[in-house]
């Protein structure tokens, strides 16, 4: 699961025409301004190689999360503001919101993007699938954190776990992820979701995950769905000590 590492562009810069260039061109043009022949090989040929043309690509949401996320761990939080995430991406205040809706949405898009995946998942599942076998597939293939990901998602569950306001919603957002597993549940079961089976499902799952994540991060090791899939594997399995011996090669 998604518990959860920037750079701006610049234009270069134009080289300043001599003076005398415009009339010494306009007198050497063809008239009706056609270009002389062979003019656009000649350009082609002088102009650097690499050379930039045009607006330089755009900064990716990546990119804006990475800068963003690093600000707010050298700043703090509270003491940075949109406007400065956006002037050290070399973005607009417009392009931020096109990726963000606040602040607090830098740490929070990308788990509930996951949320999402996982409930789409699970609507399209077939019924003959086992019911853990289905949410464990959905939960796997919702996630992409690969070990090189492990210090952005360190920093991003710091400031989750030191900034309150972040800490606050965080339990609203976990709570979102496990109602998507307790309602999918709930219609193979054909029970209210936030009745004691597929409540507990939602929650033994989500703790797994939760446990999966926290080891992932320390040992940093490997694509954090190799732990997801040990985890629910064995949560689906009653922790039979066989599929724990299995696991523990790979996981431990």
């Amino acid at each position: 699961m998604v518990k959860l590492t920037g750079q701006g562009v610049s234009e270069q810069a134009g080289v300043p025409e001599q003076a005398g260039a415009a009339e010494q061109t306009s007198a050497a043009e063809p008239a009706g301004g056609a270009e002389p022949a062979g003019a656009a090989e000649h350009t082609a040929a002088t102009e650097p190689a690499g050379a930039r043309r045009g607006r330089p690509p755009s900064t990716s949401r990546r990119e804006l999360r990475l800068i963003a996320l690093r600000m707010f761990a050298q700043r703090g939080f509270e003491n940075t503001t949109i406007e400065q995430i956006a002037a050290e991406a070399g973005v607009s205040e417009r392009t931020f919101f096109r990726y963000f809706t606040n602040k607090a949405s830098v740490l929070w898009t990308e788990f509930e993007t996951e949320v999402e995946t996982i409930r789409e998942a699970l609507a399209a599942v077939p019924d003959d699938t086992a019911m853990m076998d289905a949410i464990r597939g959905a939960v796997v293939a919702a996630n992409h954190y690969h070990a090189d990901d492990v210090p952005e998602m360190r920093m991003r569950m710091q400031l989750i776990a030191t900034v309150p306001a972040l800490s606050f919603s965080a339990a609203e957002h976990y709570e979102a992820w496990e109602r998507a597993i307790s309602e999918f549940a709930g219609r193979r079961l054909g029970q209210p979701a936030d009745s004691l089976y597929p409540l507990t499902i939602g929650r033994a799952a989500l703790a797994a995950c939760r446990a999966a994540y926290d080891r992932w991060s320390v040992r940093a090791d490997d694509d954090l769905t190799i732990y997801l899939n040990a985890a629910l594997t064995a949560l689906a399995g009653g922790f039979a000590p066989d599929l724990i011996k299995q696991a523990l090669a790979t996981t431990s």
